[in-house]
């Protein structure tokens, strides 16, 4: 395919660059731990973190936080790949939301804060964690794109967007004080684009809910949420129906819009988003819950 071959020499040049910072956090910190998604740019990064350290095994644990709202699709997938790759996964939930029943239809802003945010924080905590990689890229949404590679965290895991190290010729400023941590970004410069072009090239397995196919969703203010499982509380008059939807981005499936697309296959999805103008992150609702609500998320912990 035209695509994939014209891009390959700079997704070879990213490549480099992930593994770099792989090697990079294996040998600057006692205990780091990688964030574990389940979306595509986790398993580009599992890949990446597979190549940093073949034939040995990844030198560090995996870390899922688990809101108990992922799609069913998501944690099926999650556990296939733990048990294929032998990966030392670690399941993280917030006891304290599950207890008080917090939910994405009852609790808006306060779902992400709970069962996100403070999860997080806990599992680094409790892991005495001191870098945490992650999937996030610069291109995604525009508080991530003020984020350098090797982001640090004041001891109680916040972020200051104004008070952040500089990052000259590949030069990782390190060094942390006791109780302060640092989230490594491995992909960060790379786009949505080079993602899946790098995952059509390397023949990377994904979750079947980026591929197009007929589901039961409702639309709501334009946005179109797929019907998971039982617990979808549905407003006076929906029903679902079924459309030819994919996902261009996964999380929590009450949060999570889905697109109109017939795009079934890695090439189709790479033409699709050739011709895209829109941000991926478009659909995701806890982005645009208040105003700059990303970054607020952010500099309290959230990833």
């Amino acid at each position: 395919m035209s695509a994939s071959i014209s891009r390959l020499s700079n997704l070879q040049a990213l490549e480099a660059e992930s593994i770099e910072i792989f090697r990079e956090v294996a040998s600057a910190f006692e205990r780091p731990v990688m964030m574990y998604s389940v979306g595509k740019d986790s398993s580009v990064l599992l890949h990446l973190a597979r190549k940093a350290f073949y034939p040995s095994r990844i030198p560090f644990p995996l870390l899922h936080v688990d809101t108990t709202w992922k799609f069913r699709e998501m944690i099926a997938f999650r556990d296939r790949t733990a048990v294929e790759y032998d990966l030392d996964l670690i399941v993280h939930t917030n006891a304290d939301g599950v207890r008080d029943k917090i939910n994405p239809f009852d609790h808006g802003a306060a779902y992400t804060d709970i069962m996100k945010t403070a999860a997080l924080r806990q599992a680094l905590t409790s892991g005495q964690y001191d870098a945490a990689i992650g999937g996030a890229r610069r291109d995604e949404e525009k508080s991530r794109a003020k984020e350098r590679i090797f982001s640090h965290r004041n001891a109680q895991h916040a972020w200051d967007p104004k008070n952040q190290r500089p990052e000259l010729w590949h030069t990782f400023n390190t060094r942390l004080n006791p109780g302060e941590s640092m989230r490594v970004f491995p992909l960060s410069n790379w786009t949505e684009l080079d993602i899946w072009t790098y995952i059509y090239a390397e023949n990377i397995p994904i979750v079947p809910l980026y591929f197009a196919a007929k589901r039961p969703v409702v639309e709501r203010s334009g946005t179109l949420i797929m019907v998971d499982d039982e617990r979808f509380v549905f407003e006076k008059g929906e029903k679902p129906k079924d459309k030819v939807v994919r996902f261009r981005t996964l999380g929590c499936y009450p949060l999570t819009g889905a697109i109109q697309s017939d795009a079934a296959t890695l090439p189709e999805i790479i033409m699709e988003m050739q011709a895209s103008r829109t941000s991926e992150r478009e659909g995701r609702l806890i982005d645009s819950d208040q105003s700059g609500s990303m970054e607020k998320k952010k500099q309290e912990g959230y990833f």
